[in-house]
């Protein structure tokens, strides 16, 4: 019987044997692939969490020059943070605040080469539509009028819509296109929730054409004009672009 049983364990080990003899190095092969994935998925992790911080850090650095109205040193803390983390949510969203220094600063061409980034490098759409509304404003302001309507054109964040007819109203206007930008404001009053507060100030620009809020929700309008033409007089809500930008 005991020589019975040690046959059988020779055969089992036998079997052993051959089973690894044939497969042992694919398994091996696939402990190894399989561990070292694992191992590199944690060392991301840590990668991502760790630039996460850095870039955190930068960002608060920006805030603080930007509190401070510092324009320079929020300027450089923004090229920090866009050459080290530019495809984090930090550098997109530091992009919005230094643009609102520089505006404030003065310093307009700044801050419209700082927006005109963040809406190249947004990945988020929301964020993007955002910078080109405020880049938008600004060029209407340094009369760049097809270029700013170019970049209402590229701002096509679900939700924006209202906003975005808006601004082109007053591009429009500024163009001394009054007819245009009526429709364009109609639009985006069309558009707005009556609870929105910011739908008197598209009610006040309709008013201050002789289009009644009433009139403008019953009539029929076209969409808003997708490019500009050739400029013409300035009217009279550069103010209110401008201010717009800063916010």
């Amino acid at each position: 019987m005991a020589t019975s049983l040690d046959l059988q364990e020779q055969e089992q080990l036998d079997a052993v044997k051959a089973f690894w003899n044939r497969y042992g190095n694919l398994i091996t092969w696939v402990l190894v692939l399989v561990l070292g994935g694992f191992a590199a998925w944690n060392g991301w992790q840590w990668y991502q969490r760790d630039q996460a911080a850095r870039a955190g850090a930068l960002y608060d650095e920006l805030d603080r020059a930007a509190t401070a109205g510092d324009v320079e040193k929020a300027t450089r803390a923004f090229a920090d943070l866009r050459q080290r983390h530019g495809g984090t949510a930090w550098a997109t969203q530091g992009g919005l605040l230094v643009a609102k220094v520089q505006f404030d600063k003065g310093k307009a061409d700044d801050a419209r080469a700082s927006l005109a980034w963040v809406a190249e490098h947004a990945k988020d759409a929301a964020i993007g539509t955002v910078a080109r509304l405020r880049l938008a404003a600004l060029q209407a302001e340094a009369k760049q009028y097809d270029e700013a309507m170019k970049t209402l054109e590229a701002a096509k964040a679900e939700g924006f819509e209202a906003l975005v007819a808006d601004r082109k109203g007053d591009v429009l206007m500024l163009q001394g296109r009054r007819d245009e930008a009526r429709n364009a404001w109609t639009v985006a009053y069309a558009a707005m929730s009556d609870k929105v507060e910011y739908r008197r100030l598209v009610e006040a620009k309709l008013a201050a054409l002789g289009t009644p809020a009433a009139a403008a929700s019953a009539a029929p309008v076209s969409s808003a004009p997708s490019a500009a033409a050739p400029a013409g007089r300035a009217a009279s809500t550069a103010a209110s672009a401008a201010a717009a930008a800063s916010k």
